[in-house]
């Protein structure tokens, strides 16, 4: 029999307690009460925000596979889709670096390849604390080297993500993986556990005791003692999850399986849970056929572990010997633990005697939540003090670790391998050509704005998406659809449930208009460490498609005569919650910019109808830093300067450097069919000045493009020499 505190142990609060023993109609054991502990947690049931999530926007005629299964799918052509999903791995990032991060990218990965696909590009957005934080030196080292060390292992590229810094997260980084890869529309696979008496089949690594609690750790917040966690946190072994990657898409070649399920959060739990529930079915598992490599496991143990490299799957009745003679090829374990039931229960044995019986669908249908939220939108401007110093702003700004170059990070990766990757890490969004179709890729990209989302959640949730959609129009992807990672602290409090809600309605305002579905998503709450929550981060994964790379854009210049630089759309010098007030006026209050959906999707056209005439030499969309970072960034990539003269009615500094949205620079030799395209759709275009030279010259004013360069390219380095 269990207690009241062995349920608060495990994460459950006493009226969650009260509601498994209504459920059971008998006070349930320690295995059973750990089976709901996982199944209920924030990171399995998303309790507090299923509600508001189902208002995202998630079909399009595009769209294979929405939210609900491992990751979602979207239709590319050619009988090919892409499946994509981005997931956190915060707590177990901040308490052990190396294997969060390796383990946060080896599951991802297994989302992706479940449903039959192969992975073809990773991304990570990466949040660390104040870079003089005691900790965040070693954070950071051991986060990068983690990511590296698997995704390079198994094979698949890392091309892209983001690496920001700030207080706000000095107790609690965080860590989102994003993977995806690319099906055959005729062979895409689902959780799913078909009829009674099919068999069900463990296969991969062996399970032990590491990740044991870990769905329940990652639903609470760290206190003083979260180093103590330690032994929660997975361990990963990339060789062995190659072997599984290649062992089941051969498998998947067959026609053996009726359903896969990564075992992930929660691990044997959630995996049989939620394929038996799928098909309003039962399952049987004999924990005693469950291969571990370590003695004397418990039934509570073998059930919560979350260690790495397993699947759980549902064969076809006679094909067991054929999928065992793959899985033994590959050197895998593969063991028939059990079979779906009509009984809708889970039913679990050891040593011939049933050692959990719980019905099924309290266990996936989990709880929702109406948790009461206030939102709290800032309205309130706040004056940014500016000067004519445009000089030291830049300088300072360039080499910002929040602007600097992130090679450091990504030359630990290795973002070639396979031979696909045709847009580099540091540019407005990967690119990878679709492998066997001419001239056809994938436009992939991460973003999110926390300055913007802590002001003002809203605009920051419609802001991220925005983003994101910008930076697959300047690679010339028409954009198609996202994956989200929501990232805040306790929900129980009324300000970070508000921003929850404001966030979600923000990315649904923005998906919207944009033509961009919620196809699969995360959420990760309870984000805080002794009561102080991280800023508000709802991260988003957009992907897009290129038809014809001919018209792939490039954030390099190719030409060096004399260029016009054009700026797209209008700049109002908006420097509120700008990485200028923060990081030169030292002010973080007042108001993000402004988002116009209309113009951002106006626009956006606008810029794929230009690539595809053959108007631009190079583009990026404006973001931090507005037109000052921007430019600054192209010429330095570029190794060549620009000459460029500031309106008279606007502060040098604002202009440079306000962050007005719906913004994209554009470097053509072609300036006047521009302009008149632009005037004929009533689109702010203005030519600001030419591609020329070795310096950065604003009205006369100069710095060296190679000042600029080694400030912005030695961050990293510097800080840890």
């Amino acid at each position: 029999m269990t207690t009241l505190d062995q349920a608060i142990e495990l994460g459950l609060n006493e009226d969650e307690y009260k509601e498994t023993i209504k459920y059971m109609n008998r006070i349930p054991n320690i295995t059973e009460l750990g089976i709901f502990s996982a199944m209920w947690s924030e990171h399995c049931s998303y309790k507090s925000s299923r509600k508001w999530l189902k208002t995202l926007p998630t079909e399009a005629p595009w769209v294979i596979q929405g939210p609900g299964e491992n990751a979602g799918i979207i239709d590319i052509g050619n009988n090919l889709a892409a499946v994509f999903k981005m997931e956190s791995h915060n707590h177990p990032s901040f308490i052990e670096p190396y294997q969060g991060a390796a383990t946060g990218v080896g599951g991802i990965m297994r989302d992706v390849f479940t449903m039959g696909a192969r992975p073809v590009a990773n991304l990570n957005c990466l949040r660390f604390g104040n870079p003089l934080h005691a900790k965040t030196k070693h954070l950071l080292s051991g986060v990068v080297s983690g990511i590296g060390g698997y995704g390079n292992c198994m094979g698949v590229p890392t091309i892209g993500g983001e690496c920001t810094f700030d207080e706000g997260y000095n107790g609690n980084i965080l860590v989102n993986a994003m993977t995806v890869g690319i099906v055959k529309k005729d062979k895409i696979f689902y959780a799913k556990a078909g009829s009674p008496g099919s068999p069900v089949v463990y296969v991969g690594a062996k399970t032990g005791r590491d990740g044991i609690h870990g769905a329940s750790m990652a639903s609470a917040s760290f206190d003083a003692d979260s180093e103590s966690k330690r032994p929660t946190v997975q361990v990963g072994d990339p060789f062995t999850e190659k072997l599984l990657l290649e062992a089941c898409l051969e498998l998947m070649e067959t026609d053996c399986i009726i359903g896969i399920q990564d075992m992930g959060a929660a691990g044997l739990t959630s995996s049989s849970v939620e394929m038996a529930a799928k098909d309003n079915n039962g399952i049987e598992i004999d924990l005693d056929k469950v291969p571990v490599r370590e003695t004397e496991m418990t039934p509570f143990e073998i059930m919560l572990s979350e260690s790495q490299e397993r699947m759980l799957m549902v064969l076809k009745p006679g094909s067991e010997e054929k999928a065992e003679n793959i899985f033994k090829k590959w050197e895998l374990d593969f063991s028939i633990i059990g079979e779906v039931t009509s009984s809708k229960h889970i039913v679990l044995k050891s040593n011939n005697k049933t050692v959990a019986d719980i019905p099924l669908e309290p266990l996936a249908n989990g709880l929702i939540y109406e948790r009461p939220y206030e939102s709290n939108i800032n309205s309130n401007s706040h004056d940014i003090p500016v000067d004519d110093n445009w000089e030291d702003a830049l300088l300072k700004l360039i080499g910002n670790h929040d602007l600097c170059s992130r090679e450091w990070i990504w030359e630990q990766y290795d973002h070639m391998v396979m031979g696909d990757t045709i847009g580099m890490p540091g540019s407005e969004a990967g690119v990878v050509k679709i492998h066997n179709i001419d001239k056809q890729a994938l436009a992939i990209t991460t973003d999110c704005t926390p300055r913007y989302c802590a002001s003002n959640a809203h605009i920051g949730g419609m802001q991220a998406v925005c983003e994101s959609y910008r930076n697959l129009c300047s690679v010339g992807a028409l954009p198609l659809a996202i994956t989200d990672c929501l990232n805040f602290g306790n929900p129980e409090k009324k300000e970070v449930m508000g921003q929850i809600v404001d966030a979600i309605r923000g990315i649904s305002d923005a998906c919207k208009k944009l033509s961009m579905p919620v196809v699969a998503g995360n959420v990760s709450l309870y984000n805080e460490t002794e009561g102080k929550s991280i800023p508000p981060t709802p991260q988003i994964g957009a992907v897009g498609i290129i038809k014809n790379t001919d018209n792939q854009l490039s954030n390099k210049i190719s030409e060096n005569n004399n260029q016009d630089i054009i700026v797209l759309g209008s700049t109002r010098g908006h420097l509120q919650c700008s990485i200028y007030a923060k990081e030169i006026a030292k002010i973080e209050k007042g108001c993000p910019p402004n988002i116009n959906l209309d113009e951002e999707l106006q626009h956006g056209k606008f810029i794929l109808d230009l690539a595809s005439l053959g108007l631009i030499d190079a583009c990026k969309d404006l973001s931090d830093g507005g037109i000052g970072i921007a430019l600054a960034e192209l010429c330095i990539m570029s190794n060549i300067g620009c000459e460029i003269n500031s309106p008279k009615d606007n502060n040098i500094c604002e202009w440079l450097f306000g962050e007005d949205q719906a913004r994209y620079i554009v470097i053509t030799n072609d300036s006047e069919t521009i302009i008149n395209k632009s005037k004929t759709m009533n689109i702010d275009a203005n030519i600001i000045g030419k591609i020329n030279g070795k310096y950065f010259t604003v009205d006369n004013n100069k710095i060296s493009i190679e000042k600029l360069a080694n400030i912005r390219n030695n961050w990293f380095h510097n800080y840890f020499s």
